[in-house]
């Protein structure tokens, strides 16, 4: 069983955690994942919701705590373990977040809810390695031949997010339904394929991870199979005892039913895959007054926006489950209990 190779850093498992915001993958769920052999990913999103100036000031907390929590998950994880982050394209302040991410000096960043044009110029002459998010082999083409072009960067890593992944989803509506779904086996074999050329071309190799409702050891292998280096798994890791996220918040997890699982759409403008409760319910039929913008997204406008999806978000994370959005994979209704990481990733491999 192979790992991810990046730079001169390789995991032990072909396992990426991946990032969930606001607050539920921090230093805690990313280093253990990374200690035990995976590549743990912390979510930049309102990374400082738990500073006490986050309210006044957010955006300057939040820089604050990238560093924090890097280097807490560093001493977790150790020096030589592949630690990354998560930073949404669709963030007011994502240059800024980005280039803190770097000067923090992390070893991986991948990048989605919007395509990440400009991240190799962020990255120029450091040891960060950059991964864009896509969903078709058409947004990958689009991305990796503008950093060719452009910057004359070939990506390190792609991630590929497929249709039953969680939170905010790079599909149309549309492209949701049951009968219209994209499969990511297939979304996957035409990637691989398209870098096999690019890699062929450039002479560096580029690791090819699929995401989106992979949940057990049959289903990485699967995917290995098919010729991705690794895969990409969020849903499994909240129900962990290391995840940074309140016990409410994962008893959701367990106590959600197949039924519960909805596609929504955010406030942001995109749709998402979340537990449906009663405040989504309760924001369909009513807006909720907002008192406080945080400038979180670049597309959500406080004058039309249903509720504020940070303040939903922050809700969920602290346990305050009333006023919550609660982001999840479609195979949430599979999580029955909170075990170790330790444990939850030697689940993983038992078949690899």
């Amino acid at each position: 069983m192979k790992g991810i190779k990046l730079g001169n850093k390789e995991s032990k498992y072909p396992i990426i955690q991946g990032g969930m915001g606001v607050g539920v993958s921090l230093h805690k769920l990313a280093g253990t994942v990374s200690k035990e052999g995976g590549i743990g990913i912390i979510s930049t999103a309102d990374i400082g919701y738990k500073e006490e100036d986050f309210e006044k000031n957010p955006n300057e907390a939040n820089l604050r705590a990238i560093g924090k929590e890097i280097k807490l998950a560093r001493k977790i994880a150790g020096e030589d373990k592949i630690l990354g982050v998560n930073i949404m394209v669709a963030l007011k302040n994502y240059a800024e977040i980005v280039k803190e991410c770097v000067k923090q000096k992390i070893d991986l960043i991948i990048s989605g809810a919007g395509i990440p044009k400009d991240l190799p110029e962020y990255v120029k002459n450091t040891e960060t390695k950059i991964a864009p998010i896509v969903s078709s082999l058409r947004c990958c083409k689009l991305i990796v031949k503008h950093w060719m072009t452009k910057y004359n960067y070939v990506p390190d890593m792609i991630v590929i997010e497929g249709t039953e992944a969680g939170g905010h989803l790079g599909f149309k509506l549309e492209e949701l339904e049951e009968n219209n779904k994209p499969k990511l086996e297939d979304i996957t074999v035409e990637v691989v394929n398209y870098i096999k050329e690019i890699e062929n071309e450039t002479g560096k190799s580029i690791p090819v991870i699929s995401a989106g409702g992979i949940w057990d050891s049959k289903d990485i292998k699967k995917f290995l199979n098919l010729g991705a280096s690794g895969v990409q798994m969020a849903t499994r890791f909240v129900a962990t005892n290391e995840c940074d996220a309140s016990i409410e918040f994962k008893k959701a997890y367990i106590n959600a039913k197949k039924d519960d699982i909805k596609i929504i759409k955010s406030p942001v403008g995109m749709p998402g895959r979340a537990i449906y409760n009663k405040f989504i319910e309760s924001t369909e039929k009513e807006k909720c007054k907002i008192k406080r913008c945080y400038n979180c997204i670049k597309t959500c406008d406080v004058k039309t926006t249903p509720y504020c999806i940070t303040k939903a978000l922050i809700n969920a994370v602290k346990g305050n489950m009333e006023d919550a959005l609660v982001f999840c994979g479609s195979n949430v209704g599979r999580v029955k209990e909170i075990v170790p990481v330790h444990d939850l990733m030697q689940e993983l491999v038992c078949e690899l």
